[in-house]
Order: C-alpha cells, then sequence, then structure tokens
C-alpha cells in the first residue's frame, strides 16, 4: 500500500479528516484512503449511526466494509436517541484505540458538528431543561411556525442559520436563547472549529465543481437508487420494531417514506420532497466546507476515487505534522 508505510509522524499514526457535500463519492474516496494508509474509517455522520436504515441513510455495505475497517456505523437502534456527547466519547475511545495499536484512521465526516466531536474536545452545553424542552415540543407539534416565529424575535441571525423546518435545531436554538436570556454572542455561535485539537491531524475538503445542475443530477440519481434498492422497504422493518426517535425520524427518506406507508403521501412525492431536503443538505454542507480553517481543499466531483485519495495522501505527507 502505497503511503501506508512511508507515511509516519513522531506523535504516532495520522488522523486524516475528510469532509465533503453529499453526492461527491466521499465514501469511495475514503476506501481508497484507507487502502493506501492501511487504516481504519471512522465515520462521523448523525444518520449512519443508526441500525436497520443502511440504505436509506446510504450506509457502506458490505463489499466496502470488506475493504476497510469502519467504526460508528449502525450501532444505535433506531428507536433510540444519540447525543453529540455519547457520540464524541465513543469515537474518541476508537481513535484512541487506534493510534495505540499504531494504525491510521480516516474519518468521514458528512455532518460538521459530528466531524468536530470526532477530532476535537468540544464543550457540550448542560443538560436541558427537561420541563421546558416537553414545553417547546408540545407547541411545536401544535403551532411550529409560531416556535419559529419566536425564534425569528429573538434572535433572527440564529434562525438564519438553522433548517427552520428541522425541528429538534429550532426548539434547541430557542431553548438556549430562553434559557441565557437572550441570543447568543456571534463569536460563540460561529466558533465552528476551536484551536485546541486532540489529535494531529490533516483536514481535507472535498469540493464540488461550479456546476451545481451537475450536483442536483448526481443527488437525484441517488435517490432513485435508494428508492429501487428497498429504501420504503427497509423503514418498514424499522417502523415494525417500535416507534422511531425523533432524531432517528430526522433522517432523509425516514418520514417522507413513513408518510408513504401511512398513506399521506405518494411515492412519487415522497421521492421528489426526499430530493429537495438533500439538495438542501448540500448547500448547508458547502457553507461548512467555507468556514473550515486551513482545510485543504481538493476537487472531487466527476474524478476517480483513487486520483482524489492519491492527492488528499499528498496533503498529509506533506503536512507540518
Amino acid at each position: 500500500m502505497p503511503g501506508a508505510a512511508g507515511t509516519r509522524h513522531p506523535e504516532g499514526p495520522p488522523v486524516v479528516a475528510l469532509f465533503g457535500a453529499t453526492a461527491l463519492g466521499k465514501t469511495e474516496v475514503a476506501l481508497a484512503l484507507a487502502e493506501r494508509l492501511g487504516a481504519d474509517i471512522v465515520v462521523a455522520d448523525s444518520m449512519q449511526v443508526y441500525e436497520g436504515l443502511a440504505i436509506v441513510t446510504n450506509q457502506p455495505d458490505e463489499a466496502q466494509r470488506a475493504r476497510a475497517r469502519h467504526h460508528l456505523v449502525g450501532f444505535v437502534p433506531p428507536q433510540a436517541e444519540l447525543t453529540v456527547a455519547e457520540y464524541a466519547n465513543r469515537a474518541h475511545e476508537v481513535i484512541d484505540a487506534l493510534r495505540r495499536a499504531g494504525r491510521a484512521a480516516v474519518v468521514e465526516g458528512g455532518s460538521g458538528l459530528y466531524l468536530r466531536a470526532a477530532l476535537g474536545d468540544l464543550e457540550f452545553a448542560a443538560p436541558p431543561d427537561a420541563a421546558l424542552r416537553r414545553t417547546l415540543e408540545e407547541r411545536w407539534a401544535r403551532d411550529p411556525g409560531g416556535v419559529v416565529d419566536e425564534l425569528r424575535r429573538r434572535d433572527p441571525a440564529g434562525l438564519a442559520r438553522l433548517d427552520a423546518s428541522n425541528p429538534r435545531r429550532v426548539i434547541r436554538a430557542l431553548e438556549a436563547v430562553l434559557v441565557s436570556g437572550g441570543p447568543l454572542p456571534a463569536t460563540a455561535r460561529d466558533q465552528l472549529w476551536r484551536p485546541g485539537e486532540r489529535y494531529p491531524h490533516a483536514l481535507v475538503a472535498l469540493v464540488p465543481d461550479d456546476d451545481r445542475e451537475a450536483l442536483k443530477t448526481r443527488i437525484e440519481a441517488r435517490v432513485d437508487e435508494m428508492l429501487a434498492a428497498g429504501a420504503a422497504e427497509e423503514v418498514a422493518r424499522a417502523r415494525d420494531r417500535g416507534p422511531l426517535s425523533r432524531t432517528a425520524l430526522q433522517a432523509i427518506g425516514v418520514r417522507e417514506l413513513s408518510a408513504v406507508l401511512d398513506g399521506d403521501l405518494s411515492l412519487e412525492q415522497a421521492a421528489a420532497r426526499m430530493k429537495s431536503r438533500t439538495r438542501a443538505l448540500a448547500r448547508r454542507q458547502l457553507t461548512w466546507l467555507r468556514k473550515l480553517p486551513a482545510a485543504a481543499q481538493v476537487p472531487a466531483a466527476g474524478r476517480p476515487p483513487e486520483a482524489v485519495a492519491a492527492e488528499v495522501l499528498a496533503v498529509v505527507e506533506t503536512r507540518p505534522w
């Protein structure tokens, strides 16, 4: 494996962090890079943690897992919730164990916050006020627009950074404002990446070309492939095991396909909504890319994964560890 033996550093084997928008081929690039480094892949994705939702959350398949060992994929029942703090603890355990064993890690991130959690020591907020959280959730169930409007009045800048249709994000943001007595300071809200590092790492952003129509086409093709592979049947099996958690329902496709199963949407309507939400996710991920400090940008759209991995490896080998 080229690079596996040559890429050694005084503080231990490298930790390589890959971040990029959906439908850019991040998984295949991570696999090619892991093979070159002799590395394990640590997945930093808020939805791929759910067991039994492999198709709808785009988890690596058996052939991909045979090429490299993957961690933190499909280990949480979809009836349960996983907090970022819990994910961080698990990710640190995995990466610490790999480094002790002298093995490199490729941290593949589709969720910016989970990527941060895997690589750094974040300060997590105190546990929420259960009564306030319950009150806000009940208000959302009755009048989601009213909750959004209150957050808009109290913290318009904070709302502008959120997906206003995501109840969990909106409720958390309003809860933080109500507890603190006002909007979060811009410095706290915008501090996406702290200077301190838990691990020396190379951070690489996989970037698309400027052809947004091409990205849209790839996203639409991915949704069509998920549906053809049995995404609706997968969601039905998960629901048969019990009510899905609030967080699992945020996975793109779960809520839409549940509506199909309940007779509230046609499959065509669900597919259209899934494609729209995936495009919105890609836009948010691209916003994250612009805010990552000191990230080496590597073009990925339309390129063979091996060529992209070779360019990423060149970044790793020249990094001043």
